[in-house]
C-alpha cells in the first residue's frame, strides 16, 4: 500500500511522464545546451554566471514566490523530468517538494548546494530539530560555497567544458568578494546599537551573525509558521523600549503581520517606519538590478542603512 506522500509523487510522475509525450517542442535556445533547472532565483543567477554559454537555466521560483510554501504543479514536475541538472538550496528551505526531488534524485543529477556549507558554520533551527536554518545566502561569504558546488556539478557533468565553469566560477567568486565587503562598509556606518534588524520573518540570521546585526522576525525561519498575538506584543514592547526607528516588509511575504506590528507600536505612542521592502526568499523581478544576488543584496543593504540612518 503507498503512503500517501508517495502516491502523490507516483501521480504526479505518471501525469508529466504522460503530458511529455504531447509537450510543446523545446526552447530552441537551450538546443545543444546542458538542462540546469532550479529552484529559488538565487541559484538560477549562480548556475547561468557559472555555466555561461553551455547552460540553459529555468528557475521554476520567480519574483515574489515563498519557497517554503511552494508546491510543485504538474507542469513542474515535467521540466523537472525533463532537466539534465536539478540545482536546489535544500536544508529544508523547499519543505513541500522535498520527496519529489528525492525521489527524481534516484536517477537524475540533484544537488542540495546548501549541504555544501560546512556544518560548522551553518546556524540551527530554532524550529525543527536536527536541521539548520536554510537562508545561507544572507552571508555572502557562505554562498561562495553554493557558487563552487555549482562549479564542481558542472565540472563533473561535462568534464570537457571545465576550463570554462572554472574561469566563470572564479570571476564571479572575486565579485562576490567585493560585494561582501561593500555589505560590511555599508553596516559600519549604523553605529552598533542601532543595528537592529525586524523584518517579516526570521530569515536574516545569516545577515545578522555575518554583519554585526541584531535580527527579529514576527514569525520564525519558516513561512509556515504564523506569528501570535504574545509574538507581536513581546515585538512591540522591545521597539517602543529600543527606540527601534524602521521595520521591514518582505517581498516574498504578505505585509498584514508588518502593518499590524506597526500599529500596536503606535497604539504604544511611538512611531515606527516601515523602512523599506527587502528581498528575503526572492529576488526581484528578471532585467532589474535587484533580480541578480548581487542587486538584490546591494538593495537589501542600502535599505536598511538608510532607514536606520534616516532618524539621526
Amino acid at each position: 500500500m503507498l503512503s500517501q506522500n508517495r502516491f502523490q509523487i507516483f501521480a504526479l510522475t505518471l501525469i508529466a511522464l504522460l503530458a511529455a509525450a504531447c509537450a510543446a517542442p523545446p526552447n530552441p535556445e537551450a538546443e545543444g545546451k546542458i538542462n540546469v533547472v532550479t529552484t529559488i532565483g538565487q541559484i538560477a543567477d549562480a548556475a547561468a554566471i557559472v555555466g555561461g554559454e553551455h547552460v540553459f537555466v529555468s528557475g521554476l521560483m520567480g519574483a515574489g514566490v515563498d519557497p517554503h510554501l511552494y508546491v510543485a504543479s504538474e507542469g513542474d514536475v515535467t521540466t523537472l523530468q525533463d532537466a539534465d541538472i536539478i540545482l536546489y538550496n535544500g536544508l529544508f528551505l523547499e519543505a513541500q517538494m522535498n520527496h519529489i526531488l528525492e525521489q527524481i534524485s534516484e536517477y537524475k543529477t540533484v544537488v542540495a548546494l546548501a549541504e555544501s556549507v560546512p556544518v560548522d558554520q551553518r546556524l540551527a533551527s530554532p524550529i525543527y530539530e536536527d536541521e539548520y536554518d536554510p537562508h545561507v545566502w544572507f552571508d555572502v561569504q557562505l554562498w561562495k560555497h553554493i557558487v563552487a558546488a555549482v562549479r564542481d556539478t558542472f565540472v563533473e557533468f561535462d568534464p570537457e567544458n571545465a576550463a570554462d565553469y572554472q574561469a566563470n566560477a572564479a570571476a564571479y567568486l572575486a565579485e562576490l568578494d567585493a560585494l561582501d565587503g561593500y555589505v560590511r562598509a555599508q553596516a559600519e556606518r549604523v553605529p552598533a546599537e542601532q543595528r537592529v534588524l525586524i523584518t517579516a520573518h526570521d530569515a536574516f540570521n545569516y545577515f545578522g551573525r555575518a554583519y554585526g546585526f541584531r535580527v527579529l522576525g514576527l514569525q520564525g525561519i519558516s513561512t509556515q509558521s504564523e506569528a501570535s498575538t504574545a509574538d507581536v506584543q513581546e515585538l512591540t514592547a522591545f521597539i517602543v523600549e529600543r527606540r527601534v526607528p524602521a521595520i521591514f516588509i518582505e517581498s516574498s511575504v504578505p505585509v498584514r503581520n508588518v502593518e499590524a506590528l506597526q500599529e500596536a507600536v503606535e497604539a504604544r505612542g511611538f512611531a515606527v517606519r516601515i523602512g523599506g521592502q527587502l528581498f528575503s526568499d526572492a529576488m526581484g523581478n528578471p532585467g532589474t538590478p535587484e533580480g541578480t544576488y548581487i542587486g538584490m543584496v546591494r538593495h537589501n543593504i542600502d535599505t536598511i542603512v538608510s532607514a536606520l540612518l534616516a532618524g539621526n
